[in-house]
C-alpha cells in the first residue's frame, strides 16, 4: 500500500475562500492532521476521517505523524491556514521526509495545495496596499534569532518595501513590535499608513487603519497581520492604497500612455531617473575637470544625496493625490475608526450582586436575537456579541435594564466576591468605586483587580494581577499574581492594613504607572518584575505571612 500527503492551505478560514482543490483534498484523505483551531475552522468539510489535533508550537510532531501515517499506506491531509508554503507546514513536511530518506521519485507522492496567505487576505480588506514590491517578515524569534530579524526589518525599511509583519506579538513577545516600530521610524515618515487586520474573514474580524506613529496605540496580537505602507502609500477615505508605480511611470488621465516600456528610464523622457542623474553629473564633472564619475560612484555621500532627492520626489507626489492638497492622515483616521464586524460589550448585574433579574435576561436574549451570542466569562460578567450599526443604542438599552456595562479587550477588570451575599457590606462601596473609576480603562494588557470581603479570600483575589483583601476596616494588598500557565503563582503580599479610604486612590496610581510604563501587551506581573517598583511597593519586598483569623471576617 502506498499512501500520500496533501499539504493543504485553506486560506483565511472562511468557507467561501477555500479553493475547490483544497476542499477535494480534505474530503479525499483518510486522516486530517492540524492545529486545534485549524481543525475547528474546516469542521464543516470533515466526514468520518481520523482527526489528529495538536496544540500550537507542535508543528514538528504534526509533520512526523503525517509522514508515519503515509508510510502505513494512509492518505493524509496536513492543513494550514493561509498558504501552506508561507510560514506553514509544507517545508517541514519535506524536511521530515528527507530525514527518512524519501526522494521525489518515490511512490509516496506529496502535493502542496496553495491557499490565500494573510498578506493577500488582509490587504484586500484594507484596499490595495500591496501594489508594489513587498515582503513578509515574521517577528517570532522562536526559530530565528532576533538580531537577524531586526536586520531584515531594517533592510526592508531602507529599501522602501511595503512590509507585512506576521506573528507580531504574543503574550511573551512584547518588545519585538516596539523595536520594529523604532527601526521603521528611522527610515519612514511617522504618517506612513499602517493597517492592522485581525482574524481576516473570520467571525472575529477586526480592521484598523492607523499610522506608523500610532500603530502601537491599538491591539496587536498573534492573530494580527500588520501591513506597513511604503513612501508612496496613501489613504483615500478608509482605503489604503499603494500606487502601482513610482512618480510619472503612468498617467491616469490619458487613454494612451505617453511612454512605452522601452522608452522609460531615458534622460530625455524621465529626467529624475538614475541614469539621468549619472549623465548630468558626468557633464558637470567634465566642465569642472574633476576625476571621472566612475571613481566616485561608490561615495556614500553622493548615494545618500541621490536617494534623498528621489525620496523627496516620491513623497511630494504621494502627498498630492487628493486635489493637489496633501492628504491629512490624522483626519482620515478620525473620520474612519476601526472597522469591526462584531460589537462586544461586557455586562454584570452589579459588582457584589451576582443575581440577574428576569428583565435583564430577557434584555440580553432580545439583543442577541438569532445571530448574536451571550458568553459567561471568568470575570463574573456576561459578554454580549452581536452585529449592529448602532452600538450606542445597545449600550443605552443595557444601562436602562440596570446593568453595569464595560468594554472588552485590553482593559481593567474589577472582579469582586459577593461579600457573603451582601452580608459583609462594609467593603462593597470600595469595590463599586473601583469598578466605576477603573473598570474598562484601557491598559497595555488585560488587568484583573480582585476584591475579597474577608480574610478567607474564597473568590481568589490573591491569585489576580492585583488582589485586595478586606479585614477589620482595612485592606491587605497583593501584587503580581500569574493566573495562567504551568508556572502560575499567587501574588506577593505587599502591605497589610491599608486604610480603606486610601485604597481607590492607590489603585489609580498603580494602574496609571502600569498604563504609562508597560510595553504593549506586557502582563502586569512581568511589568512589576521588570520595573521593580510600582505604587511605591518593591518587587523584591516580601511581607510577613498573612494571618487568617479563625472566624471568617473577625
Amino acid at each position: 500500500m502506498v499512501g500520500s500527503i496533501k499539504v493543504v492551505g485553506f486560506g483565511p478560514g472562511s468557507f467561501e475562500h477555500i479553493t475547490e482543490r483544497a476542499r477535494q483534498a480534505i474530503t479525499e484523505c483518510d486522516v486530517i492532521i492540524g492545529y486545534n483551531t485549524y481543525v475547528d475552522l474546516i469542521r464543516d468539510l470533515l466526514t468520518n476521517q481520523e482527526i489528529v489535533r495538536t496544540g500550537m508550537t507542535e508543528e514538528v510532531s504534526r509533520a512526523q505523524a503525517a509522514v508515519k501515517q503515509s508510510f502505513e499506506g494512509k492518505h493524509v491531509a496536513v492543513i494550514s491556514s493561509g498558504d501552506a508554503g508561507v510560514y506553514g507546514m509544507a517545508g517541514l513536511i519535506y524536511e521530515v521526509l528527507i530525514e527518512y530518506g524519501w526522494m521525489p521519485s518515490d511512490a509516496l507522492q506529496v502535493e502542496v495545495i496553495p491557499g490565500i496567505s494573510a498578506i493577500n487576505s488582509c490587504s484586500s480588506l484594507l484596499g490595495a496596499p500591496i501594489m508594489h514590491d513587498a515582503c513578509t517578515i515574521s517577528l517570532s524569534d522562536h526559530l530565528t534569532p532576533w538580531e537577524t530579524i531586526k536586520k531584515r526589518v531594517e533592510a526592508a525599511a531602507m529599501a522602501d518595501f511595503v512590509i507585512a509583519l506576521y506573528n507580531p506579538r504574543s503574550g511573551r513577545r512584547t518588545r519585538q513590535i516596539v523595536e520594529t516600530q523604532e527601526i521603521l521610524l528611522a527610515h519612514r515618515s511617522k504618517d506612513t499608513p499602517v493597517g492592522l487586520v485581525k482574524s481576516a474573514y473570520r467571525k472575529q474580524q477586526q480592521v484598523v487603519r492607523t499610522t506608523l506613529e500610532h500603530m502601537l496605540d491599538h491591539d496587536i496580537g498573534m492573530l494580527t497581520t500588520v501591513i506597513i505602507g511604503n513612501s508612496a502609500t496613501f489613504y483615500h477615505g478608509d482605503l489604503m492604497i499603494t500606487p502601482r508605480g513610482y512618480q510619472r511611470k503612468y498617467t491616469l488621465d490619458e487613454d494612451v500612455q505617453r511612454l512605452r516600456p522601452g522608452e522609460r528610464l531615458h534622460a530625455v523622457n524621465e529626467p529624475w531617473a538614475l541614469q539621468a542623474h549619472v549623465e548630468q553629473s558626468q557633464k558637470i564633472q567634465e566642465r569642472m575637470t574633476i576625476p571621472p564619475l566612475k571613481s566616485i560612484t561608490r561615495s556614500s555621500d553622493s548615494v545618500v544625496a541621490l536617494a534623498k532627492e528621489a525620496l523627496d520626489l516620491v513623497q511630494s507626489k504621494a502627498s498630492m493625490r487628493s486635489g493637489e492638497t496633501p492628504v491629512n492622515v490624522t483626519s482620515v483616521i478620525a473620520n474612519n475608526p476601526a472597522v469591526t464586524s462584531e460589537f462586544r460589550v461586557a455586562v454584570a448585574p452589579g459588582i457584589a450582586n451576582k443575581r440577574f433579574s428576569k428583565e435583564q435576561l430577557i434584555c440580553l436574549s432580545e439583543l442577541a436575537s438569532e445571530q448574536g451570542e451571550v458568553h459567561y466569562t471568568a470575570d463574573h460578567q456576561m459578554e454580549l456579541r452581536l452585529q449592529t450599526e448602532d452600538a450606542q443604542a445597545v449600550v443605552e438599552r443595557l444601562l436602562a435594564a440596570g446593568f453595569y456595562v464595560f468594554p472588552v479587550g485590553e482593559v481593567v477588570k474589577v472582579k469582586a466576591c459577593d461579600f457573603c451575599d451582601g452580608e459583609k457590606e462594609e467593603p462593597i462601596p470600595y469595590a463599586r468605586e473601583l469598578a466605576e473609576r477603573l473598570g474598562g480603562r484601557k491598559v497595555p494588557k488585560e488587568l484583573h483587580i480582585g476584591v475579597n470581603g474577608c480574610a478567607m479570600a474564597c473568590y481568589g483575589a490573591v491569585l489576580e494581577d492585583i488582589g485586595l483583601v478586606y479585614r477589620k476596616g482595612k485592606f491587605d494588598l497583593f501584587l503580581g499574581g500569574k493566573t495562567t500557565g504551568r508556572t502560575a503563582s499567587a501574588a506577593k503580599m505587599m502591605a497589610e492594613g491599608i486604610p480603606a479610604e486610601q485604597i481607590v486612590e492607590l489603585m489609580e496610581t498603580i494602574v496609571e504607572e502600569y498604563s504609562c510604563q508597560a510595553f504593549p501587551s506586557e502582563r502586569f506581573h512581568k511589568f512589576f518584575a521588570r520595573v521593580g517598583i510600582v505604587g511605591g511597593f518593591s518587587y523584591e519586598k516580601k511581607g510577613p505571612a498573612v494571618v487568617v483569623d479563625t472566624v471568617c471576617g473577625a
